[in-house]
């Protein structure tokens, strides 16, 4: 399975874009997506652009990956009953 990350462009210098998310920066590819412009939202998969996504979608994508986040938090935090192996 892959997994790819929406992302958006903060600048462009040629191919290459960096991006941010969360308030990280990275360095990226654009040669699979030459029609990608500051400000866009762009898919990213093992550092390149592989579409570009509408901002909507984008966002609706990381508000689900937060709550993932959130909810993993949740499940791991100190004192909370292993689930039980035991059949219901």
């Amino acid at each position: 399975m892959c997994l790819a990350i929406p992302a958006r462009i903060a600048q462009i210098d040629g191919t290459h874009a960096v991006v941010e998310l969360s308030g990280v920066t990275l360095q990226i590819s654009l040669a699979l997506t030459p029609e990608a412009r500051v400000g866009d939202y762009v898919l990213v998969h093992t550092g390149y652009a592989i579409s570009v996504l509408d901002q909507a979608e984008a966002l609706e994508t990381l508000a689900l990956f937060e709550q993932i986040a959130r909810a993993a938090e949740r499940h791991d935090q100190p004192g909370r009953d292993a689930p039980s192996s035991e059949p219901a």
